[in-house]
């Protein structure tokens, strides 16, 4: 995400740069940083992923995030368990009881 593109962002959620600054925890100056690419004497400034991610958060409605469901599983570890052979399955069963 690029400066311009930043900046977009929060044009097209009708914010000003200080409830940017509020709804992604950072200070107005740092969005102010992130808006024009450059710190004060030419320093790039590289938009952390972080923010990259609580934009798109943002932008989709997600207000708050509380840690994964204890049920739910990430696609990943599902796979993962599937892929485990049966024995080991049964040992792990056994291990956890």
């Amino acid at each position: 995400m690029k400066g311009h593109e930043f900046k977009r962002w929060r044009k097209g959620l009708n914010l000003n740069q200080k409830e940017a600054a509020d709804a992604l925890g950072l200070k107005r100056r740092v969005v102010q940083y992130y808006e024009k690419g450059e710190r004060s004497g030419g320093k790039p400034v590289k938009i952390p992923r972080t923010v990259r991610l609580a934009c798109y958060a943002i932008l989709i409605g997600v207000t708050d995030y509380h840690g994964q469901d204890k049920d739910k599983k990430p696609e990943k570890a599902k796979a993962a368990e599937a892929a485990k052979p049966e024995k080991k399955k049964k040992k792990d069963k056994e291990q956890a009881r």
